[in-house]
């Protein structure tokens, strides 16, 4: 097979655009395709924990936003906080993110086709990916990082159906122009959604907004007195954004040489809120199988890289979902060392 490149990336979002850069690093000739044009936006926290940073720099990434001390749920009068040990986390603009995501891919070589994968077949020495009419790519390695409802995850038959007797949830989100009250991202809990807020800048604010499916962006905000007199008279920045179902099943990552990676590769729920430093592990641990031609590795590394927020997520948002939902807040706050120790490990 004459291959068109080392390694065929699909989805041009944070996820893919880091694993580009990590397979430039290691030295493969690559291609990202992606079907939209221009900074991608999306209905997300936009809170990058300490870890996520890291990988940032290590990557040669450098983008403009602002500092995280830590992380705080308020539920009322009720308060939990922790300072992250490792240094700050960093409140980013997903569309900020994602230009300098893309000047440093640019930079590196990484070359892009705008276009949608409509098909790919697999033989034992690679992949053929359709892309429509317009025309095939052969390579020996694929990393789908197509997002929540990734079509390289279906074509590939690695998607789990859904369990319908569990409730949806989705995620909206807006930004204000206002100027950040707290160093926090503050995680205000309503009865029904959850509410965080995230400093981005000296005067904007992401405030994001997740429950189930057919939430009030305005209605979640105002069961939460405290976040709606701070925004009230506040400029809106831009429309409101939407994402969901955020609960992704997969039943394995890898199916010969097609790799997923970031949400499509599997998605619990934004409650713990380290989406981005999970997806940078997956990223270079992808790279790492494609390198050493070892797909198992990968499945090995993903279970390794997903563990802490896979088992404390689901387990949070089962309580969330329970009648021990307004038992959350109280219960950290009387335990911050525990509250602390959570954090940490989703944060490292």
């Amino acid at each position: 097979m004459s291959a068109d490149a080392d390694l065929v990336v699909v989805g041009g979002g944070p996820i893919g655009l880091a694993t580009a850069i990590e397979a430039r690093l290691a030295g493969l000739d690559v291609i990202v395709v992606e079907p939209r044009e221009g900074p991608i936006d999306k209905a997300c926290g936009e809170g990058l924990m300490p870890g996520a940073v890291a990988a940032l720099d290590r990557l040669g990434v450098h983008a403009d936003g602002c500092d995280l001390a830590g992380i705080a749920y308020l539920d009322g009068e009720t308060r939990a906080e922790h300072r992250f040990q490792r240094g700050p986390g960093r409140g980013i603009r997903r569309t900020v993110l994602h230009a300098a995501l893309a000047d440093r891919a640019h930079q590196l070589g990484v070359r892009r086709i705008v276009g949608k994968v409509t098909g790919l077949r697999q033989d034992a020495v690679g992949v053929r990916v359709a892309l429509g009419a317009s025309r095939d790519l052969l390579t020996p390695w694929m990393i789908a990082c197509d997002g929540l409802h990734s079509t390289v995850r279906r074509l590939t038959g690695l998607a789990r159906v859904p369990d319908s007797r569990k409730p949806s949830r989705f995620g909206v989100s807006r930004h204000f122009a206002l100027a950040p009250w707290s160093e926090f991202v503050e995680v205000h809990w309503t009865p029904t959604a959850e509410i965080y807020i995230t400093p981005l800048g000296p005067e904007l604010l992401g405030v994001a907004v997740l429950g189930r499916r057919g939430l009030d962006f305005a209605r979640v905000i105002e069961q939460s007195p405290d976040v709606a007199a701070r925004l009230s008279g506040a400029a809106p920045v831009g429309t409101l954004r939407g994402a969901g179902p955020l609960l992704q099943r997969t039943r394995r990552r890898t199916a010969g040489h097609v790799l997923l990676a970031g949400d499509a590769s599997g998605y619990v729920d934004a409650l713990t809120g380290e989406g981005l430093r999970v997806g940078f592990a997956q990223a270079r641990a992808a790279v790492s199988a494609v390198v050493t031609n070892d797909a198992a590795a990968y499945e090995r590394a993903w279970a390794d890289s997903t563990r802490d927020f896979r088992l404390l997520t689901s387990g949070l948002l089962a309580a969330s979902r329970s009648p021990l939902r307004s038992r959350i807040v109280p219960a950290a706050a009387r335990s911050p060392r525990l509250f602390g120790t959570v954090v940490e490990r989703l944060a490292r």
